[in-house]
């Protein structure tokens, strides 16, 4: 997860467009939130490939003519690309569009190989002796 963070750090010194914002919604779990107005399900493609999370928009279709009633266009509607390095064992679980924000849903899964685990200590009298360890020799 810090390498997404760096990512979005590093981010903000290049270009901005479109923002996003990244939220952790559990003790594993993230949700990034990109501003996409103007967009739709079908102008978007999000593609997750090694440890890239790759968000990229089809530029939106020229307006038909408007006769000139547009004053002022403040709504970007150019095309763009953002990738995000995921840290190891993030899982993309999925992506919605409501209300002009795409929402990422992302979960970290640490394979149970990889987890720590508890070791269960015995109590005895006769200590053990581990097979294939050496054997002390005495004076």
């Amino acid at each position: 997860m810090a390498r997404l963070v760096e990512t979005a750090r590093a981010a903000a010194e290049g270009p901005s467009y479109p923002p996003y914002n990244i939220e952790k919604t559990g003790e594993d779990s993230y949700v990034l939130t990109m501003a996409v107005a103007g967009f739709g399900p079908d102008d978007i493609e999000v593609t997750a490939h090694d440890n890239t999370l790759t968000v990229a928009g089809k530029a939106a279709p020229p307006a038909p003519q408007d006769n000139g009633r547009v004053l002022y266009r403040g709504i970007a509607g150019r095309a763009f690309e953002r990738r995000f390095v995921l840290a190891d064992h993030i899982v993309i679980e999925g992506a919605q569009l409501e209300h002009g924000l795409l929402h990422v849903a992302l979960r970290r899964q640490v394979p149970e190989a990889l987890k720590p685990r508890r070791i269960a200590i015995q109590a005895g009298n006769a200590p053990r002796v581990l097979e294939n360890a050496p054997q002390a020799q005495a004076a």
